[in-house]
This record gives structure tokens, sequence and C-alpha cells, in this order.
């Protein structure tokens, strides 16, 4: 039984409320100040009101009860007890406010100032961004208090939103004393004594193939005809950079990459997952310099299958290290002065370009999916911030790279599959059955059908690609099928690749960048030595076991963490004799298990830090065009507003649904629309507008346009004209506490907002390069731009069960004025 509390909330009842479970979990903040509980079994999120959210912070481990409902029907808790306290350290501004000096955390997920006393301090003056350690924990009487243990400069230093960055989301940026010695004590050149048990391949001309700005180079191809039975067939040699031969378990070294797991690539800078005198130097595969490495040799047959593959380590020489420019210009261009200058070598080159034909056609054949997405690059000044933001462009030499990665990748999952060998697959499990029937209704509003019935397989998706590609709205129902992916995460338990259409994938072929590819490594040294390689993880690693938002590896996190507590409460339980080899099975799958989570979870903590970095990039550059009109497209609908990106500069901003004029407007989720219920007119996705940019926010990283012109189809609207809104505040900076509270609020902060995560992606293959992964990228697996918080809204009931539209309404007195943070903890 439950009943209705003055404030809306449906209220269990007191004995009933009494018997519900207690659950464990993590508190997940939201910039309007109310959060989430993420429970550590993986069942449903909690949520917290801005009351229970007063006494925690985001991160922090608590036990909540269940105590009732919140409007929207989710369960709603109140925290018993905190159980450990995630934020020792702050990143932030230091603001003097009504005479009290406050640290105001760059993290809108934590809604806390923090308190800073006199003697608190130190050198920072005001205005700086500052690291404050917490002294005192807020609870709901009393705020957080803390002091500057470290002044990192002015807001406008260069590359200071990289340091923001890493400080932020918690990204380890500096090697371990015992790591930096170790690495220091490593050879620069290989040694004799390296070359024992290893295959000569220093007289085979591999090459490497990268782009421009590349430093550490892990992989060199090579391709020849041969025959294979009666039929002509190719020789593809795969050399990778052999990260494992100096990163050794349990060492510093590779300590402090279980920790790191991944490189994190920012603009103008990356924060590596190995010191630079291996990622760059000792492993890097530079050109007339012999190194160590792994290789995958296989013998491809015309069909593009894989008919034989063998893995070794070796030694090799590289003979040329390329661009993808460079390579595209050759085979172009046979008689121009690039294909003059590496005449020697372009035989080898064209061999590759037939292979990659070969398994091009083969991967068109296996409907493995393959979308076509734009992809943007910042270029920036010596300062590092932006001059422009154009398109990347992608030519037949990025595919050739990403074909020859994703055929060593499925050799390395193979093997490891056949020999009967725990290690870490590249999973990307199929579309969820709520996903699938909001997909079927978008299609069928556009007069599509995606076949394969209630289960589709990676064949239907991709022949819906291809009947979608020469529609005017491709990019909008791309963006549409793109979000109903699942999310690919690392996992012992083999399930396979859905939208590469492999049954098994595992990542081979970037050790140096990866930590799961240095895993395989060790996996398959072992099967080849006959003996078996089990992980250990050392006990002063902290393991990332971040809940995604769903899908499988919400499953695997919850199992991760059981296994892991399990794990600290008996580390050394006796066994019966006879049992002690099971245990160890069981210890080495828990720990591949909570290793696949970890590798996951940083994975996904390196995209939010990058989109962070890149959002506030663009925030800084879109200073300089407040009160410009430019042209733009519409890349997003929700019930608060639109989402537009410029089509002149690639940046996107959001007009808040108050700019649209005065109508209620219905939010319809099949069509992606908002529609007006006075005038008619309608906003859908991929329709032209014209904006002006009338608000930057760098603290919230936001971008607010006002409508100027509709698209030429609409008749009736008036302009908005925000330039007499204009101020310096708007600039982000403006004013001295770098806030704006006469601000509107949208996107993000928005009441309709469910749960979002910056990071969440609903479709993220999780790479970031141009290699084997990134094929996963190139087939439409990673996450789209990221809109705000509130972007990534739960879809809606009524719309799942085709009811009447919700309405959203840009009148204040239906309840979507746009207020502001009530005062201050």
């Amino acid at each position: 039984m439950t009943k209705k509390s003055t404030k809306g909330t449906l209220a269990l009842s007191e004995s009933k409320a009494k018997n519900l479970p207690e659950k464990q979990g993590t508190v997940q903040g939201h910039r309007d100040g109310f959060g989430f509980v993420i429970p550590d079994d993986g069942g449903e999120d909690i949520f917290l009101n801005e009351r229970e959210m007063s006494r925690v912070m985001h991160h922090d481990k608590v036990i909540v009860r269940v105590s009732g409902v919140d409007r929207r029907g989710r369960p709603e808790g109140q925290i018993s007890e905190v159980l450990m306290h995630a934020n020792q350290f702050v990143i932030g501004r230091l603001l003097n406010e009504n005479g009290v000096l406050i640290c105001a955390p760059e993290d809108k997920r934590i809604g806390h100032d923090i308190l800073i006393p006199p003697k608190g301090q130190g050198s920072a003056k005001l205005g700086q961004v500052v690291s404050v350690e917490i002294i005192d924990y807020p609870d709901s009487y009393r705020q957080a208090v803390g002091r500057v243990v470290e002044v990192l400069g002015e807001i406008d230093d260069p590359g200071m939103e990289i340091e923001i960055a890493v400080r932020k989301y918690g990204v380890p940026h500096l090697f371990s004393p015992a790591a930096a010695k170790e690495a220091e004590a490593l050879p620069d050149e290989i040694r004799d004594e390296d070359l024992e048990g290893r295959i000569d391949l220093r007289d085979i001309p591999l090459v490497t193939i990268d782009g421009e700005d590349a430093r550490d180079f892990d992989d060199a191809v090579y391709c020849e005809p041969v025959t294979w039975g009666k039929e002509k067939a190719w020789r593809l040699i795969v050399a990778i950079a052999d990260v494992s031969h100096y990163v050794k378990p349990g060492h510093p070294l590779d300590t402090d990459a279980i920790s790191r797991a991944t490189s994190v690539y920012f603009p103008r800078r990356v924060i590596p997952m190995l010191p630079e005198k291996i990622s760059n130097g000792l492993c890097s595969l530079k050109p007339e310099v012999d190194r160590l490495c792994m290789v995958c040799d296989a013998v491809i047959d015309v069909h593009g299958e894989v008919q034989a593959y063998q893995f070794y380590p070796a030694v090799m020489h590289s003979a040329q290290r390329f661009t993808y420019n460079t390579v595209w210009e050759i085979l172009s261009n046979s008689n121009g002065p690039e294909a003059a200058r590496f005449k020697h070598l372009k035989k080898n080159l064209d061999r590759l370009y037939s292979l990659y034909k070969v398994l091009r056609a083969a991967r068109d054949k296996r409907g493995a999916i393959d979308f076509e997405t734009t992809e943007t690059q910042i270029i920036s000044n010596a300062l590092g911030k932006i001059e422009r933001i154009e398109p990347r462009v992608r030519n037949e030499a990025h595919r050739i790279i990403e074909e020859c990665m994703l055929s060593a990748n499925v050799c390395a999952a193979d093997f490891l599959d056949k020999n009967g060998h725990a290690s870490l697959f590249r999973v990307h499990a199929e579309p969820s059955v709520e996903k699938l029937l909001t997909l079927k209704q978008v299609l069928r509003t556009a007069g599509l059908n995606l076949g394969g019935s209630d289960k589709p397989r990676p064949k239907d998706f991709a022949k819906l690609i291809e009947e979608i590609k020469p529609r005017p709205d491709a990019s909008m129902l791309q963006s549409v099928v793109l979000r109903s992916m699942q999310q690919a995460v690392y996992q012992p338990d083999n399930y396979g690749h859905f939208g590469l259409a492999y049954p098994a994938y595992a990542h081979f072929t970037s050790p140096i960048r990866r930590y799961p590819d240095l895993l395989v490594h060790r996996a398959i040294k072992a099967i080849l030595a006959k003996k078996t390689y089990s992980p250990s993880i050392p006990s002063d690693v902290v393991l990332n076991l971040a809940m995604p938002k769903s899908g499988p590896g919400r499953v695997n996190a919850a199992n991760a963490k059981k296994s892991h507590e399990e794990g600290k409460l008996k580390p050394a339980a006796k066994t019966a004799r006879g049992s002690k080899a099971k245990q160890e099975a069981s210890t080495a799958m828990a720990a591949w298990a909570q290793l696949g989570v970890h590798c996951s979870s940083n994975e996904r903590r390196a995209d939010e830090a990058s989109r962070d970095v890149e959002a506030w990039l663009k925030c800084y550059y879109m200073r300089d065009h407040l009160g410009q009109e430019y042209a733009g497209t519409i890349t997003g609908v929700a019930t608060f507003g639109l989402f537009v990106q410029l089509e002149s500069l690639f940046v996107e901003g959001m007009i808040h649904i108050s700019e649209l004029g005065g109508d209620y407007y219905q939010y319809d989720e099949a069509r992606q629309e908002l529609r007006g219920e006075r005038t008619g007119i309608r906003y859908r996705l991929t329709d032209r507008v014209h904006v002006l940019v009338s608000r930057v926010d760098l603290d919230a990283r936001r971008i607010e346009f006002s409508l100027v012109k509709p698209n030429s189809d609409r008749n009736g609207i008036a302009g908005v004209g925000a330039s007499d809104r204009f101020s310096k505040v708007d600039q982000g900076r403006g004013n001295k506490t770098g806030r704006h509270p006469g601000a509107k609020k949208s996107s993000g902060r928005s009441h309709s907002s469910s749960r979002s995560n910056p990071s969440s992606s609903a479709a993220s293959a999780g790479v970031r390069s141009s290699r084997g992964a990134s094929a996963e990228a190139a087939g439409g697996l990673s996450s789209p731009p990221t809109k705000s918080a509130g972007a990534a809204k739960k879809k809606t009931t009524a719309a799942k069960a085709g009811k009447k539209p919700k309405k959203a309404s840009n009148a204040k007195s239906k309840g979507h004025e746009l207020s502001v943070r009530k005062g201050r903890r």
C-alpha cells in the first residue's frame, strides 16, 4: 500500500518500507542537485532528492533504503549510512562569495561548494584553479570544509583545461617513482639476449601507416601473394610491438599500467598508459631500427576467409614510416611524385590495397554494420586554443589498416578460444528488446522496416543502412540506429561481436595504449609455451568497477564487485585437499572478470575526460562568436529543446524550448520532433535553421543559441533577436565568481532529465584510433557526441506504449521555468 505525500511523491507505508532490504551502492550526482544510488547488485537505480544529496557527494559509497517512488515511477531512497567518502581532493575555482572563501567544484556532479577557512587558502589567489583537500565532509546540517593543497594556475593558462580534466575524472597522470625508475633502467635498444627464440623478420619490408601526428607506432604490415592448395591467396603479416617483453606481471610498470588501463587522448596532448621511453621509444616500431614484436602471420583466400594463421615472437626492422595521406596519394596516383619517391615500396602497398578490397567484400558479405559518420578534429594554436574545427578526412589507407587489424584481432580471438585459454574478449551484444522496439517505431514513421523479425542479425542492420544512405534524412536515421546498439565491453566470456558480425573478437593490436591487448599478448605467449597465464591484481591497485547504465556490462560489473568484495573478505581461505586447482581457476576467472570491468570503465572514463576538454575548448572558441548568426542542422530533439550543429563551425549548442515562441510544444519520440500545439510548427531532426549565438557558459560547458530564422518550409515564426541580452557574464568568466546566477537553465538542467552521464553511450565500442578497434567506430559502434546531460534522457512510457506524445511547453506557468540552484551548502 502506498500513500501520496504532500510533495507529490508516492511514499511506501511504514510497515512495508521496514521490510524492504537495504542496498549498498555508489552515489552518482547530477548537476541539478539530485542524484542516484547505483546498487552494487546491478539492480534499478534509486533516486535521491536534493535533501538526501546534501549529505553525500558524487561517487560516495552508501547504504540506502527505498522509501517510495517519485513522480516518474522511479524508486526513491533515503541514505542510511555513508560507508566511504570517495572525494579526498576536489578540483575547482577559488571564489569569494559574500566575504567567505569557497572552492566551486569543476565537476558539477558535486553539488557542494567547499568552504575554505582563513588559514586554508595558502598562496592561492581568487579566481585561480586549485586542488582542495576535504577536511570535513558535508551532512544535512554542515557544509564541506577543505584547504588548498595545490594551485594549478589561472583558468586561461595554456593546457589548464586538461589539468582540470585529469583531476576531475581521476585519470592517473603521474607515474609512480618505482615505475619511472624501472622504465629508466630499461635499455635504449634491443639486446642480443632479447632475440633468443624469435623469428628474424628483418629482411621483410614491413611498414607502419599512421596519422601525421602519431608518435607511438605499435603495428606494422606486409602482404604478398601465395598459393593455398590450388587457389590464389594472400599472406598477411601483422607485427605488433612486443610490450609484454618489457612490462612484466607484478612489476611497478605493470601496476601503473593496470591503474590507467588505457592511454587518454586530448587535443595536443596524450596521457600515455606507459612511460614515453617505452611507448614512444623502445616499443615503438620506428623505421630503420630493430624492434621486438609479436606476429600474426595469416593466409587469406580470395573470398576474404582466413585459411591458416600462426602467432610467434619475432624481431623486425621497419622499412618506412608512412602516413595515411601519403599512402593514399601513392595508391591513387601511380605517376605522382610520392609514387616515384617510394617506388621501391609501391608494389607492397598495391598488394595491401588488393587484399583490402578482398577483405572489404568479405565484410559486406558477412553483414558487418557500417555507418557513415563525420568526425571532426580540433586545430589548435601554440597556446592550445582552437583556431578552427574541421572534418577529419578518411581515405582508403585508413580502411586498409583497419581491415588488417581486424584480421589479426579475429585470429587472436580464435586462437584463444580454440586453445581454451582464459583472456579478455571484446564483446558487443545484440540490441535489447526495448531498444529494438523504439527503433522500429521510428523506422515505421519513416516508411522503413528492419528485417529479422524479433531477432534481427547484423545483415539486417547492414541492409537497413544501405536503404538509409540515399535518403535526405540519412544522418538522423543512422543516429537512431546507432543509439539502438549496445555498448561493447571487455569480458572473459565470449559472446561474439554483433556489430562486426564476428563469432569471436579480441583486441591484440595496440598493447602500447590498451591494457586488454597486453593481457591478450601474455595469454598467447603462455599458449605458445604450453603454459597458463593467470593475471593477478596488485593490492595497491584501486579497481574501477563503475556500473554502466544498462546492458551486459552492468551484469558484469555487479558480478565483478561481488567477487572482488568476497576476495577481500576471504583472501586466504583454506581448501580441502585436491580442490586447490579448482579454487585457483575460480580465482583466476574472477580476476579476468574484474580486469574486464575495470578496463571497460576506464575506457569510458577516458572518453568522458576527452569530451569534457573538447567541450571546454569549443566553448572558449565560441566566446569570440557571440552575437553572430549561422546556419545549422538540428541534431537532437528533447522535451526541453533542440540541439543544433553549426554547419560552418562544426560546433553544437542548444535552443531551449523557451526560445521557440509562445506556443506549447509536444515532444514526439517516435518522430523525433517538437510540434507546436497551436501553430502546428514542427522542428525535426535534420531540419535546417538559422541561429544566433546568444550565450556561452564555460563552467557548464554549454553553448546556447536563439532561433533567428526557421527553415524554409515554415511560416509565421519570428526571430527571437537575443543580441540585447548580451553582457560580460555571458562569456563565462566576466563576473568574479565565474558563475551566472541570472542565467536560464537548459539541457542538462531540465527537470525532465533522467540520470545521465556525459560518458554514457548507447552504442560505444570504446575505441579512439584508426586501428582494428577503430573499425568498430567505423562500423557505427562508437558513441555519438554527447549533447548534454539531459540529452540522454530515458525513453518515455507514453512513446513506448504508442500513446499521445507528452507536452513540452516553454510557458513558465507549466513548470518549465529556468531556475538557478538554490543557495549554498
